[in-house]
């Protein structure tokens, strides 16, 4: 019991030491954009992904603004995957498609395993171009991002890109102005400082692109995966691909405006993440095409949904051998270190408060000890997940997944 809680103690104070190390290198150190000023260049053909299921509030949004982007039209395809839709999703796509025959060009799943990975793995087969972008169909891509992600990939070694995710709907209530803050803590610090050292920055599943030869070398989308976006950013790095996080490339989405609505998507980004570090960590551990540091970061990053459940196991198993009697001095330290991580830790603080002084949004800091109230709210269902997982039966975790939508704001509207 008394090894068990040194190896808490050496993860939990492992991870308080990257947030404090990430935040420090994006406030001092030097900072990387190799591919930010490439702007005038031979723009490969790129074919656009929207997976959308039942999306008639939002779909018309992002397909027009698809439709402004700054991309040669002869090199452009826009493929709205309609997977088995119920409302009048496929209606809106199919008048974009005859509005722009040869630019968009829908594929509407009527069979086969449902949910996102599925749709984008079906799709695969219908695809000619390499590099492959993916919006979910809440998104509002700017003019000039297809051409920002796009430009990664010119270097061949390079499988993944990864954008920026901003809030559109920060303004709504105080969980939206909450998220807005880790979205800003993940992406501009977190994300930017992978990058910064060479780590393993993520690919999120949207704002983003894959090169299409990469994902078929190393077996196409895992369509049982919760978590498909981190499946493929683990299957990208053990086989040698890089993956190349934007963080100037922006592009907006709808975030949860109800506690219920975030509670639902933490279980299920933490049911996935458990999912993928329980599939990669060994391999992850003996992969020989990998750096230390790579290895180091990536088993954090998929750890990260159990962080919570680890120092509040290990608070317990302190308190409980402390009172069975074992007094040894490392056991005060053990319980010092685990506490402060449960009720005072200030590494997610600092990074977050990094985070709004790059951005140049300093009176958002204001809001910061407001952030215990999401974290009690993540900590019950990232908890519930971790528990209930051994006992979930893999057939019925397929489906579409997604968070409620909202009527626009904005000027898509």
């Amino acid at each position: 019991m008394l090894a068990a809680l040194y190896l808490i103690i050496a993860i939990v104070v492992l991870n308080l030491l990257r947030h404090y190390y990430f935040t420090l290198n994006r406030l001092l150190g030097r900072q990387r954009h190799p591919y930010l000023d490439l702007d005038t260049a031979a723009w490969p053909p790129v074919t656009i992904l929207i997976p959308a299921h039942n999306e008639e509030r939002v779909i018309a949004d992002i397909l027009t603004a698809l439709l402004e982007v700054d991309y040669p039209r002869d090199r452009l395809r826009i493929m709205p995957l309609n997977d088995r839709s119920t409302d009048g999703t496929r209606a809106i796509i199919d008048g974009f498609a005859q509005a722009h025959a040869g630019l968009v060009t829908p594929f509407h799943r009527e069979g086969g395993l449902a949910g996102k990975a599925a749709a984008l793995q079906d799709a695969l087969p219908l695809i000619t171009d390499d590099i492959v972008l993916v919006f979910d169909a809440d998104y509002i891509p700017g003019r000039g991002l297809i051409k920002q992600l796009v430009a990664p990939f010119f270097d061949p070694e390079v499988g993944a890109v990864m954008g920026r995710v901003v809030p559109l709907n920060a303004d709504v209530n105080l969980l939206t102005r909450l998220l807005d803050l880790e979205r800003a803590g993940g992406y501009q610090v977190d994300q930017q400082a992978r990058m910064n050292l060479r780590l393993v920055p993520q690919y999120g599943g949207t704002v983003g692109g894959i090169r299409r030869r990469a994902v078929e070398a190393v077996g196409g989308w895992d369509v049982r995966s919760l978590a498909e976006d981190t499946d493929i950013t683990m299957r990208l790095l053990l086989a040698g691909w890089k993956t190349v996080y934007q963080n100037r490339s922006e592009c907006y989405e709808q975030v949860p405006e109800t506690w219920s609505s975030r509670m639902r998507q933490i279980f299920r980004w933490a049911r996935g993440h458990n999912q993928v570090l329980r599939k990669y960590a060994g391999r992850l551990l003996f992969n020989r095409r990998t750096r230390l540091a790579e290895k180091v970061d990536g088993l954090l990053l998929l750890n990260i949904y159990l962080m919570s459940p680890i120092v509040v196991l290990g608070w317990v198993l302190g308190v409980v051998l402390w009172y069975l009697g074992v007094t040894k001095p490392g056991l005060i330290v053990i319980l010092a270190v685990t506490s402060y991580s449960t009720l005072g830790n200030f590494a997610v603080f600092f990074e977050i408060a990094a985070a709004t002084y790059l951005d140049g949004t300093r009176s958002r800091v204001r809001l910061l000890p407001f952030i215990m109230a999401g974290f009690l709210v993540s900590l019950m269902a990232v908890s519930r997940a971790t528990v209930t997982q051994p006992f979930a039966r893999p057939a019925r975790n397929v489906h579409w997944h997604k968070t409620e939508r909202s009527e626009r704001t904005s000027r898509w509207v």
